[in-house]
């Protein structure tokens, strides 16, 4: 009985061992927007650097397509939101389910300790030398 509540306890510190911390999300989100910020700011070096004339015909090349791609930044940076409130709901629901868990599995060693602790009160009563054969044969007797 001690092993298996030991393992359940064991397998619960591992799960919980595996939460992600809100830190290290938001850390690799930083990331993530400072090397698109640094991509950003080399593209806009490189477009400094053409002549004029290339410049401007590529400009006007790739109007329909700049705004494209900022439709589909605008979408990105909503997908990316919705993605992080999900994966913070999912992250919160599991860590709740652990933990629920976690006091199932004391509740239940409890009890079993609770049926431990009467079962041992009660063979202290019959004394050190009773056993279940003799309380079946002082029913039958009576």
């Amino acid at each position: 009985m001690d092993e298996a509540v030991e393992r359940a306890k064991q397998r619960l510190e591992q799960a919980a061992e595996g939460r992600v911390e809100p830190a290290a999300v938001d850390a690799a989100l930083e990331r993530t927007r400072e090397a698109l910020e640094a991509l950003a700011q080399t593209t806009a070096e490189l477009q400094a650097g053409l002549p004029g004339d290339i410049q401007e015909g590529l400009s006007e090349h790739f109007r329909p397509s700049a705004r494209h791609l900022a439709e589909v930044r605008g979408l990105m940076n909503q997908v990316i939101g919705r993605l992080e409130r999900l994966e913070g709901d999912l992250l919160a629901e599991r860590h709740g389910r652990v933990d629920d868990l976690a006091l199932l599995v004391d509740l239940i060693a409890s009890g079993w300790q609770t049926v431990n602790d009467r079962l041992a009160k009660i063979e202290q009563a019959l004394g050190p030398h009773a056993n279940v054969v003799e309380l079946n044969e002082r029913r039958e007797s009576a």
